[in-house]
């Protein structure tokens, strides 16, 4: 059963201007979720921006936005096969065992100007 969606844009100029000053990323991405992003290279900016419309989108899906989460508690990172993955830890996956989801799912597109994340919480449990 679906429990909620969230869609999040995010202007690539933003995270160029956030890039600029020293330790604002920091306040926002875990360091490993920042290792991750930064990797990319050329694409680091692209992939900054679309992880945090991911965390936006995730306070979307809960219907209860960001308030009282730790952005960096909404970790995005990617699996072996480039698959994005929303990692919680702390306040944020306290909130998604309040909101009855046990899976979250997340889409990622970016390209020259914009950043898209799509987030869709849904509930596994008795076979849903």
């Amino acid at each position: 059963m679906i429990v909620g969606i969230g869609v999040d844009v995010v202007h690539v100029s933003r995270m160029e201007r956030w890039r600029s000053i020293p330790g604002l990323t920091e306040r926002y991405f875990d360091p490993q979720e920042l290792r991750e992003a930064l990797a990319k290279g050329s694409a680091a900016t692209l992939a900054l921006a679309a992880r945090f419309a991911a965390k936006e989108a995730f306070g979307k899906a809960l219907g209860t936005g960001l308030a009282g989460l730790a952005l960096k508690d909404i970790r995005v990172r990617n699996m072996h096969n480039g698959k994005p993955q929303i990692v919680l830890a702390g306040a944020a996956l306290a909130a998604l065992g309040r909101s009855g989801a046990d899976t979250v799912h997340i889409s990622l597109t970016h390209e020259s100007d914009n950043a898209i994340a799509m987030v869709v919480l849904e509930c596994r449990k008795n076979g849903n």
